[in-house]
């Protein structure tokens, strides 16, 4: 489209309108919230890692959450809208290495990089509440919290066999090892195993209360509470124990007690007690032990394993079964030993047949499974099903869960639940983390530092391998606080997880000097009403959060507050232009930056926001980006013309004629500036309905047509003023959470007080029956098409829609209620009088699945009155709306309630 000088020169100038406005906004204060604001809405976007530049997935992200904080405070609300920086982390000492400099400096330049990026993006944060978890001010608490958390019994320094990244030189939690190749979340590489000994946040202790809550996170996402589910694991199960030589008493964890009576075998994982203590004896066992202590996992196979020379008892049978060592028995899962039954678990099949040992079937299918008793043969594959037992002596003929929960009285066994969900490991051997508060003293053992010497600060920088901070020698030896010996301290610091597990609490009260925020505000505040990132966190800092807060609620940091977050969105992925994930490798990423100088702010989010609900990936667009510049100049232009005073319609803009070329004359001003106020409140109502259920595209799609429709009332007749008017304010507030700097230019044209960020929300209701109305009307206007395109009438004269007359309504409301319809219909009195025709069109609704709603005859005529304009508009015609009783006969006929006749005249 040809953009002409005139147009050109009412085009708005981002470079200069975006900057101004953002001014202004800082100017009047429009995103702080006070301390004493009651229980606002606090909306939330996951803070970024420091990396320095914004991408895509940035400005989505914080688009969404910017959008709907805008939203909700121009409704009236307080809204705690905060940004802060997750600037901990290997990345940031890995680019320091590269660039010879110091993690802190590099960290600093970033974070002052992306601020003013945020600035640009139009972001309205309250950046009085700013924390940055790279700051003493902030890590100080991370230590002080480490230190309740110990207190409250939630600490342990333990041994353990551990993921490390032979890349990134640190210990890695099992949430950070991403898939069956088991690679480094950051880097990707695979990594290996070391027993090393460690600090561990026990999480096991609320493994039972973090499943159970997951039931009440309504307005979570399904698959994310599906992944903190399965990753927590919960098992019901029971314990027996099993009489191991001259060790005793073993116990073990199964979930398949009913299968007892078929072991053959017992395994011990190599870190499990009576192992250590076997291997102690028996060289073969301490070579193995040795070997799977250092051997990378994936170097194993499930038939890895050694005869140990022990003998196990079978409490079902008497029987001596031989104990093996077996690596695929997990120390850390249920108790590190199990006793195996071959012929029903495919693990403990494969170890016995590579390495000979006895296969006996207890569990056949029963009479109503798929299976058939004669086709399973459990030498060539193990039968891993529920059925009814078989060799189990006495116990023949129960089924497996009988026998499950017989076999914990008969064995001297107890119920149990296991959960896979591993302690939260925190340590790491890296400089740019939080220092860890403990000392070492040989004579005391670990003392914890002293409230009043926190925070312990990082020492200056050391460029080494291994682990940094055990290189710095003069910051790393202290006195003993207990004893005052030399001590030396933790040299580990803190997983940055840590830092994100509760900084949504800080923001509450970012100053406060002697606590990590302030109880009684923090407890009002929280939780997060809406929490916006990426599914990429769903088991990790999703879960550590939800751990935190349960915690400094049981410290009584927090006044019942369980949950940290109440509606979580994942917002999808901006894939490249070519449909595949963007990155510089593959040359389809997209600048936010080039994009803000060549079309501004307000067209990138706008297109963001437009493109797909935010939980959708979507692939960016050009066209997209260049529909939603346009449209944001030409909803301007359209406001500033009206705002000029300029003529609303010019003579020559009217649209169509009739067959002999005189003017056409539309509907009445009134009808259309009616039809036209209904529009706007109904555009109103649906729009906000649209930004509550964060489906802003839909949303923005109702402004769309709305504007498309005040540029059409001004192309078909003089507008009332103040029905345009009224149009374009309403236009401007529901545009301007997504698109706030030209939300501003609009208001400002419109010479409205203030500003637009801080202007009430449309309150206005859609009319009573919108829905059944607008479906009428575009009903309608396709069955004129339908008639003008299957008769080729080029050139309709007039066209005429007649309603259907009251007894048919009678009939509907007949027919949705009636088990049989032409009986019900031709047994009122007051319908007998039509006859046949009632006969024939109690037969029809008979025939149909579904009845719509509609409109009352005269309700209906007046509906079609309002919107003859838009029919004339179309085609060209003067339109005749008619009842029933003006229309002709044999028009009427053929009319039902919501679908009036059509007769077309050329």
């Amino acid at each position: 489209m040809t953009t002409t000088g005139e147009e050109r020169e009412r085009a708005f100038d981002h470079g200069e309108v975006e900057p101004r406005w953002q001014a202004a906004w800082d100017e009047a204060d429009v995103f702080r919230i006070d301390d004493d604001a009651t229980d606002p809405e606090y909306v939330l976007a996951m803070f970024p890692y420091t990396s320095g530049q914004l991408h895509m997935g940035h400005v989505r992200n914080y688009t969404i959450t910017d959008a709907f904080a805008r939203f909700e405070r121009m409704r009236g609300e307080d809204v705690l809208h905060p940004m802060g920086w997750d600037s901990f982390g290997l990345p940031a000492e890995n680019a320091a290495e590269e660039r010879d400099t110091n993690p802190r400096d590099w960290t600093m330049q970033c974070i002052d990089q992306m601020r003013d990026q945020f600035v640009e993006m139009g972001f309205g944060y309250d950046w009085e509440r700013e924390v940055t978890t790279c700051e003493p001010e902030y890590y100080q608490w991370n230590q002080w919290l480490f230190k309740q958390f110990r207190e409250a019994g939630l600490v342990e320094r333990q041994g353990a066999e551990l993921n490390w990244c032979p890349s990134c030189e640190t210990v890695l939690a099992d949430e950070q090892v991403e898939g069956e190749d088991e690679l480094c979340w950051r880097c990707d590489t695979p990594i290996d195993h070391r027993e090393m000994d460690q600090w561990f946040l026990t999480i096991t202790d609320y493994a039972e209360e973090l499943l159970e809550a997951l039931d009440g996170l309504d307005g979570w996402p399904n698959n994310v509470r599906e992944m903190q589910r399965n990753w927590i694991g919960q098992q019901e199960g029971a314990s027996v124990a099993f009489e191991v030589g001259d060790y005793g008493a073993v116990d073990i964890f199964t979930t398949r007690l009913d299968t007892i009576h078929g072991a053959t075998y017992f395994s011990l994982a190599p870190g499990h007690p009576v192992a250590q203590q076997i291997a102690e004896d028996n060289d073969e066992v301490a070579e193995y032990v040795e070997m799977a202590e250092q051997a990378d996992e994936d170097d194993l196979e499930v038939t890895s394993g050694v005869f140990t020379g022990e003998y196990a008892t079978n409490p079902a049978t008497g029987e001596e079964i031989p104990v093996y060592v077996a690596d695929y028995v997990l120390t850390d899962v249920g108790t590190g030993a199990l006793y195996a039954v071959p012929a029903h678990d495919d693990r403990d099949h494969e170890f016995a047949q590579y390495h000979d040992i006895d296969i006996q079937q207890v569990v056949e299918p029963s009479d109503d499974a798929d299976a058939d008793p004669d086709d399973v043969d459990v030498q060539e594959a193990a039968y891993t099903e529920d059925g009814v037992l078989v060799n189990s002596g006495e116990f023949d003929g129960l089924t497996s869960a009988e026998a499950r929960e017989e076999f914990v009285e008969v064995f001297d066994g107890e119920h149990r639940t296991e959960y896979n969900l591993r302690d939260w490991g925190i340590s790491r051997q890296r400089y740019w983390g939080t220092p860890i508060p403990m000392i070492h003293c040989e004579d005391c053992g670990y003392v914890e530092v002293p409230d009043e010497d926190l925070p312990v600060e990082l020492p200056e920088f050391v460029h080494t391998t291994g682990n940094p901070l055990d290189a710095a020698e003069e910051w790393k030896h202290v006195d003993c606080p207990d004893c005052g010996a030399g001590a030396v301290r933790e040299t580990d610091t803190m997983d940055t997880f840590v830092d994100s597990s509760w900084y949504f609490l800080r923001y509450v009260s970012p100053d406060l000097e002697d606590a990590p925020f302030d109880t009684e505000r923090a407890s009002d505040w929280l939780p997060v009403d809406r929490y916006v990132g990426g599914i990429e966190h769903a088991v990790m800092h999703l879960l550590y959060a939800r751990f935190f807060t349960k915690v400094v609620d049981d410290v009584d940091l927090l006044d019942g507050v369980r949950e940290p977050f109440v509606n979580l969105t994942n917002q999808g992925m901006v894939l490249g232009e070519n449909g595949n994930k963007m990155s510089k490798s593959k040359g389809n990423g997209v600048s936010p930056q080039r994009i803000i100088e060549e079309y501004g702010a307000d067209t990138a989010r706008l297109f963001i926001m437009e493109a797909a609900q935010p939980e959708k990936e979507f692939a960016w667009s050009p066209e997209g980006v260049q529909s939603a510049h346009s449209f944001l100049q030409n909803i301007y232009r359209l406001t500033g013309e009206f705002a000029d005073g300029e003529a609303l319609r010019a003579s020559d803009n009217a649209s169509g004629g009739t067959a002999s070329g005189g003017e056409i004359t539309f509907g009445s001003e009134g009808e259309i500036a009616d039809y036209v106020a209904r529009e706007i409140d109904a555009t109103a109502a649906r729009a906000t309905e649209e930004y509550e259920k964060f489906r802003f595209n839909h949303a923005l799609q109702a402004v769309r047509e709305l504007v498309s429709l005040l540029r059409r009332y001004r192309e078909a007749t003089d507008p009332d003023a103040e029905t345009f008017e009224r149009g374009l304010v309403t236009a401007a507030k529901l545009l301007a959470p997504v698109a706030p700097h030209v939300g501003e230019e609009l208001w400002e044209q419109l010479e409205s007080d203030g500003l637009v960020a801080e202007a009430a929300w449309p309150n206005a209701d859609a009319p009573a029956d919108y829905d059944i109305e607008r479906r009428l009307v575009e009903n309608t206007r396709e069955d004129v098409r339908d008639i003008v395109d299957t008769v080729g009438i080029e050139d309709p004269e007039t066209i005429t829609l007649a309603v259907a007359p009251e007894w048919k309504h009678d009939v509907v409301a007949i027919a949705r209620e009636a088990d049989n319809v032409v009986p019900a219909v031709m047994q009122n009195e007051e319908l007998q009088q039509y006859g046949e025709a009632a006969a024939d069109f109690a037969k029809t609704l008979a025939g149909r699945a579904n009845i719509d709603e509609h409109l009352p005859p005269e309700r209906e005529l007046a509906a079609l009155e309002r919107a003859a304009w838009l029919v004339e508009r179309e085609f060209g015609a003067d339109v005749v709306v008619q009842s029933a009783d003006e229309a002709d006969d044999g028009l009427a006929s053929k009319a039902e309630p919501g679908r009036p006749a059509i007769d077309i005249a050329e």
